[in-house]
């Protein structure tokens, strides 16, 4: 049974566990400065289909303020859902849109106890939501450590830790991740994990101490070196032969009384003339040695060595494996968003693959391309029917990096189109 609470005014509040989404959106006040017609006729389009998807989701908005949203739903995988295909869809309507123009929503998402009143809900629950929408870069999705455990293995999802973030006004630091990949959908915008930016700058005067110590031990050892040298080289001379001792280290100075020591004159040494083995002349023995010995030399030198290993990192395909992962087409006219799995394969400067589409498989896609060795990428994929009645070209361009292929481009009659694909970490072991 809940738990009821008596206000003074007899209105009685009531408490439950929920799923709370907040969403704001990001330089609402830059982009209603510039342009509000234009800032409104995109978010109120924008709304409608955040809406539209958190009912799908079977949750409800319970507060609207300005450009904010509060929503509840009563499973954390629904609420975290949801928020994933809000940022999926408006991406593809503000790809539409002027880089400077685009209205995009911070989302963050926190499971906690919360109380009824009326139709709205109050307390923490709903605070720590909002805390969490602000760590959130503009596009992405921060949620709390207790959303985390709920949907752990049970969403394709990749998360970033950023640790227990303190927030205004929050009293205990909140456990806080991003969502930094969803299958089929793509990557989020993600922050850099707290302090990355600051921490080097604390090491630096510690780092400076080490490398005092670091050189103070270099120069006592180098200096021991010398002395124990020097003794050696006493305690071994002959008697009666004088010791050079070594100079002073101050510029012009020379020690008294040193003489430097005899030049030994070594006899030349005859070597006896090389008898032949039997069946050889003398003159097959003084010939060069074969190309395979001379080239060994050669490319045992440390020049060589190198170029070698250069040329065969670079025939071997820095980008090399098999790639996969969803292609997605944008909203375009009656046309709604659609996303599909495909995959293609690397190598060298190359990538290729084909693949059936459609429901029946009677069209099929062919991917063909080029890979700089800076990673760049450019890709087109023909799409055509059997009977090569039909056909549609799609031209992209993107990045490899890090083990991921992000392109995007467009068809010829400028619908968008999207590549995410992972490496295939398995492609090692089977080639």
């Amino acid at each position: 049974m809940p738990d009821e609470l008596e206000k003074p005014s007899g209105q009685s509040l009531v408490r439950k566990l929920a799923t709370i989404l907040s969403a704001d959106v990001a330089e609402f006040s830059r982009l209603m400065g510039e342009d509000e017609e234009q800032t409104l006729k995109t978010f109120r389009g924008h709304k409608q289909v955040f809406e539209s998807l958190v009912s799908g989701h079977r949750g409800r908005i319970f507060n609207t303020a300005g450009d904010a949203i509060l929503a509840e739903f009563g499973s954390a995988v629904e609420a975290v859902r949801c928020a994933t295909d809000i940022q999926a869809a408006l991406r593809t309507r503000n790809d539409q849109l002027p880089p400077n123009r685009q209205v995009r929503f911070r989302i963050g998402i926190n499971l906690g106890d919360v109380m009824l009143h009326g139709q709205d809900l109050l307390g923490d629950g709903v605070n720590v939501a909002a805390r969490l929408q602000t760590a959130a870069e503009p596009g992405g999705i921060c949620i709390s450590g207790s959303v985390h455990d709920q949907i752990s293995n049970k969403l394709s999802l990749s998360f970033q830790c950023l640790g227990e973030m303190s927030f205004k006004n929050i009293q205990v630091p909140v456990r806080t991740f991003s969502i930094t990949h969803a299958q089929g959908l793509g990557d989020l915008p993600s922050p850099k994990p707290r302090g990355s930016g600051s921490r080097p700058a604390k090491w630096i005067p510690a780092g400076l101490a080490l490398l005092a110590v670091l050189a103070g031990g270099a120069y006592w050892a180098y200096t021991a070196s010398q002395r124990s040298k020097a003794e050696t080289a006493q305690a071994i001379a002959p008697a009666g032969q004088p010791v050079q001792t070594p100079l002073s280290s101050e510029p012009g100075s020379k020690p008294a009384d040193a003489t430097p020591p005899p030049v030994p004159v070594r006899e030349p040494v005859t070597k006896p003339a090389q008898t032949p083995p039997a069946g050889k002349s003398r003159a097959e023995m003084t010939q060069t040695p074969p190309p395979s010995v001379s080239a060994a030399k050669t490319a045992a030198s440390p020049r060589n060595a190198a170029a070698a290993a250069a040329s065969s990192t670079a025939s071997a395909g820095q980008f090399d494996g098999v790639y996969s992962g969803p292609i997605c087409y944008g909203q375009f006219r009656e046309q709604p968003q659609r996303c599909y799995q495909a995959k293609g394969t690397v190598s060298g400067s190359k990538i290729s693959g084909q693949w059936p589409m459609g429901p029946e498989k009677k069209v099929t896609a062919l991917m063909t391309g080029d890979v700089a060795n800076s990673g760049d990428i450019k890709i087109q994929i023909v799409q055509s029917d059997v009977n090569k009645s039909w056909r549609a070209t799609i031209n992209l361009t993107g990045t490899i990096r890090g083990g991921l292929i992000n392109a995007s481009g467009s068809f010829l009659n400028g619908r968008a189109a999207t590549l995410n694909w992972h490496k295939n970490q398995n492609y090692g072991a089977s080639h």
